[in-house]
């Protein structure tokens, strides 16, 4: 048997959606220590798997060319909120089943067959080692205003990891809403984006990224790396605003404006599609913080969950170890 684990992430925004420049995408994130997923695979002659993860554990045995895998879930992020469950989920199943038949994998070679990586390497990326992470994004040539089929591309490569310091905390609010997009309503909503892009928000994002986001995060700097990439997440609402009814998707915008207007709050924006808020803040306000975040969600009348996590500097663990991310495709 082996248990595989791993925390969500915070992704907040891309570089680009302009067909104009020569890479699309290039998404920008942090690792979580929590909340996670963690789940044990055994080798078995058919698929024994909880419902919600029964396809993924098929999609996963047809591409390793196993027969089946019996799984037991412990713990499960929660689905479509904004914390990467789909490509963690996908991902840790990946990785246990191959382990339980002493496969090696490269999550990042096998992603792309398991629909993973088409547009953001956030995912892939904190699953291999934590961290903060900037990917490079894909070459707009290759992806235009349709995503290839899956396996037809190669994750984004790594451009930026930075460590996150210990003492830095990310508070998450996540209201009781409608769920985040996702599957083809999300590559919908991603491709009229794309189509009405304004160039001229990806290079003002550039120079937040090179002149605020990794100064701030190379110098441990959370005050000034919160505000960098709230502004970053606001102007990301300005190329989903038709897609998302505003700069953040209802009720977001009222929390993300509560929580900046606290001392404790660094920055503020919405994770992916939502309905995730998260703040950036330090161990230092912890208290604070989460007064924010219930305040927040007070102020707009709506029930929802507080929690304040730290960044996770480590990728997956399999069996309690650091993944191997030398580990190649048997």
């Amino acid at each position: 048997m082996t248990q595989v684990a791993v925390g969500g992430r915070l992704h907040f925004g891309f570089s680009n959606l302009s067909l104009s420049h020569s890479r699309l995408y290039g998404a920008l994130g942090v690792a979580l220590d929590a909340p996670q997923v963690s789940l044990s695979a055994t080798p078995a002659a058919s698929i024994n798997a909880p419902p919600a993860i029964e396809s993924v554990a098929a999609t996963v045995c047809a591409q390793l060319g196993v027969d089946g895998v019996s799984l037991q879930v412990d713990q499960q992020l929660p689905t479509h909120v904004g914390l990467g469950s789909g490509t963690q989920t996908m991902l840790t199943v990946a990785t246990a089943v191959a382990d339980a038949y002493d496969k090696g994998i490269a999550v990042r070679e096998i992603a792309p067959a398991l629909g993973r990586g088409g547009r953001s390497g956030i995912g892939v990326g904190t699953f291999e080692a934590g961290g903060f992470v900037l990917d490079g994004g894909h070459p707009t040539a290759r992806f235009t205003t349709a995503r290839p089929q899956d396996g037809d591309w190669t994750v984004p490569p790594i451009a930026a990891r930075h460590r996150i310091p210990d003492h830095w905390r990310f508070l998450l609010v996540i209201p009781d809403s409608e769920p985040g997009r996702s599957g083809d309503v999300e590559d919908d909503s991603i491709r009229a984006a794309i189509e009405r892009a304004e160039p001229a928000i990806a290079d003002r994002i550039s120079g937040l990224l090179t002149r605020r986001v990794l100064p701030a995060i190379a110098a441990g700097d959370a005050d000034r790396f919160g505000a960098a990439v709230a502004e970053i997440g606001r102007l990301n609402g300005a190329w989903y605003t038709d897609e998302q009814g505003g700069v953040y998707r209802p009720p977001v915008g009222e929390l993300v404006d509560s929580l900046s207007g606290s001392p404790a709050i660094y920055g503020a924006g919405q994770s992916s599609w939502g309905p995730t808020v998260y703040g950036v803040t330090d161990a230092a306000h912890a208290d604070g913080a989460r007064d924010a975040g219930r305040a927040a969600l007070d102020a707009a009348g709506i029930d929802g969950t507080v929690d304040l996590v730290a960044g996770r500097n480590h990728g997956a663990r399999v069996g309690g170890d650091p993944l191997d991310v030398t580990a190649k495709r048997a």
